[in-house]
């Protein structure tokens, strides 16, 4: 099992009915059907991180390198959204992009454009946007030739790619990237962070290739409602990896399908666990629920929940107020076994590793 952590995980996913396909609870929106963006292409595909990679210590072979190969294939336009950016190979690929006429545009939270790479950037002429906000531009997203959106836990940092815990999931739909788009050009041409940005995203639901999922953005589309039901409606299983939770709503949630005989396992971020006020670790243990500390040197940076083995959520939001209330924040719902199971092989892994 090891082993396999230390390639790129690829999914591609054709013709299998999900188990959404005839309607899901709590929506009544009908899906946009839509096919590869890319031909020949697979429309999903997802990556992790593995700080335990021989490679990682010289910074090689991680979820960049398929991220990179993307941005150095684009012919028209990269829109990046993203807190935290100091990855040389990802710094690079935007310059090469920059330099072939490639429209290069990038959001990010204010308090971290003075890094060396990010001046770079804006030395060569790329324009970089702070949110100049009291809440996080927290996305972690890019929209490369408005057909292929990239997104995940993960900030395009050294750390994100090779010390700490993250995925990096690719969806090649056009649909999905108007959504990114849009969102993307509310920060950076309206001006629109947090709390002021309305909602607009016009194919809320998406039937991509077989896989239904839903794309919802924080804190305009009422994420923490959606899972809350989400949760609620769980039948056998929930698995979660969470950096940060401190949602009250979603750790009573847990906590009552856990006490109706709904298996509830989850590992946390430790240091988080230790700093955070109001942290959902301690209800959760009092509750009897198998939740863990992750026993890794870098940061469980996910934020996934696996409900029932046929749902994965996955983004840049944390379970936390801040995350529903101030930060600009994306989500992403599949219903796929198959994309849950590849999900859940991950969860193993960092489970096995984590302590009570």
């Amino acid at each position: 099992m090891k082993a396999a952590r230390r390639h790129a995980l690829i999914l591609l996913l054709v013709g299998f009915v999900s188990t959404a396909c005839g309607g899901f609870p709590g929506t009544t929106t009908p899906a946009w059907k839509d096919t590869p963006a890319v031909p020949g292409r697979p429309s999903i595909e997802v990556y992790f991180s593995d700080p335990s990679a021989p490679n990682a210590d010289d910074y090689e072979g991680g979820p960049d390198a398929a991220l990179v190969a993307a941005l150095d294939a684009a012919r028209v336009s990269i829109d990046v959204a993203v807190y935290s950016f100091n990855l040389w190979s990802v710094r690079d690929a935007l310059l090469r992009a920059h330099r072939r006429g490639v429209t290069v545009r990038l959001v990010m939270e204010s308090d971290n454009l003075d890094g060396a790479e990010v001046q770079e950037l804006i030395d060569a002429g790329i324009p970089v946007l702070g949110d100049r906000r009291e809440g996080l531009m927290h996305d972690k997203f890019a929209v490369i030739d408005r057909r292929e959106v990239w997104l995940g836990s993960m900030n395009y940092t050294v750390g994100g790619a090779y010390r700490d815990e993250n995925n990096l999931l690719v969806l090649r739909s056009e649909q999905v990237a108007r959504d990114y788009t849009l969102e993307f050009e509310e920060m950076f041409l309206e001006d629109l962070f947090g709390p002021s940005v309305r909602a607009s995203t016009p194919y809320p639901v998406v039937d991509l290739d077989g896989t239904r999922l839903e794309v919802l953005f924080s804190p305009d589309d009422g994420v923490a409602a959606r899972l809350e039901t989400l949760l609620r409606e769980a039948e056998e299983s929930i698995s979660f990896l969470a950096y940060s939770f401190t949602s009250n709503e979603l750790g009573a949630a847990l906590i009552e399908r856990a006490a109706a005989g709904v298996t509830v396992t989850g590992v946390m971020d430790a240091d988080q666990v230790v700093s955070n006020l109001g942290t959902e670790y301690d209800p959760f243990r009092q509750a009897g629920l198998d939740v863990r500390l992750d026993g890794g040197a870098g940061l469980m940076h996910h934020k996934v929940i696996v409900i029932d083995r046929s749902i994965v959520v996955t983004g840049s939001y944390n379970f936390t107020a801040s995350a529903e209330e101030r930060n600009d924040e994306n989500v992403v719902i599949l219903f796929s076994p198959e994309l849950a199971a590849i999900y859940l092989d991950q969860f193993a892994q960092i489970y096995a590793q984590a302590q009570p």
